[in-house]
């Protein structure tokens, strides 16, 4: 998808959530071809895919373990109301019981300290869950050190091969760690040290959020910093100052192998949860093909 194409979209976008009136997809006799109509035709068409980068959500997903004193958040359980029998014979249903942060799932500003006074998930900016995608690929890296930061030095290098991160941007950082995502023990990787996962140094966590062009940071592993993000100075600095700034994370992804370094479209959907810190959401990748 070209980048104006993308600005195109996101101006639409734009105008509706001011409550602008929608004009439809096409107009007959128009001049030209209509933003949306173009983008319909290309879902339809296969030029454009749709990458899911949702790992599925069920009673063997991975949950984050807080250490004593702290309280953790209960696996996912599903309960079923009916299924096709005496309680409803001709519908199937069930209620589930999990947390805001389970499965693929939304950080909102509010679920930090740093952040308490900024938007739970339902006062986010729609236009902000949707934005151009940047894949930085360290999945080599993390195999070898499962330790592994992305620093500023990681960033200059991207931007030296791909351009500047654009405007309104999805940081996407693959570790190759969606792999282990059906394994709770191989996904939190702890031992008697605490977990260690790969995430992001101080100094670039700070620059996201301060100096950066982007709006969120999306990785494959439980949450958005390194499992020993506890002992850095000061601990879990991308919740810190990420969720301070307003920003979001994004966690549990899957298929980040499948995206390009840059050009791809991220679209977000957490459910909107009133004073909600998180929640559970499908998170979609559109690539031109």
């Amino acid at each position: 998808m070209a980048r104006s194409d993308v600005s195109n979209a996101r101006n639409a976008l734009e105008r509706g959530s001011r409550g602008a009136t929608p004009r439809p997809l096409a107009s007959a006799g128009g001049a030209g071809v209509d933003t949306l109509a173009s983008f319909v035709e290309s879902l339809m068409s296969g030029s454009i895919d749709v990458i899911d980068l949702t790992q599925p959500l069920s009673e063997a997903t991975p949950m984050i373990q807080l250490p004593p004193p702290f309280a953790n958040t209960p696996n996912w359980r599903t309960h079923e109301i009916s299924h096709y029998d005496e309680k409803g014979p001709a519908w199937y249903w069930n209620w589930f019981e999990g947390g805001e942060h389970a499965g693929t799932h939304f950080d909102a500003p509010i679920h930090w300290i740093t952040g308490k006074d900024r938007d739970d998930v339902a006062q986010v900016p729609v236009r902000r869950l949707v934005g151009p995608a940047v894949v930085i690929d360290k999945s080599r890296e993390a195999q070898a050190n499962p330790d592994y930061l992305l620093t500023m030095n990681d960033i200059r290098a991207f931007e030296r091969r791909h351009g500047s991160l654009p405007e309104g941007c999805w940081l996407l950082y693959r570790t190759g760690w969606d792999t282990r995502a059906n394994d709770q023990k191989a996904f939190l990787n702890a031992n008697e040290t605490g977990p260690h996962t790969p995430g992001i140094d101080i100094d670039l966590a700070r620059w996201l959020a301060s100096e950066s062009p982007v709006v969120g940071v999306g990785v494959e592993t439980v949450g958005t910093d390194a499992g020993a993000a506890h002992s850095f100075n000061p601990p879990f600095p991308c919740h810190q100052f990420l969720l301070g700034a307003n920003k979001y994370g994004l966690t549990q992804l899957a298929n980040l192998a499948k995206l390009p370094p840059t050009g791809a479209v991220l679209l977000v959907a957490p459910l909107k949860l009133v004073k909600g810190s998180g929640s559970p959401c499908r998170a979609l990748a559109l690539v031109q093909r």
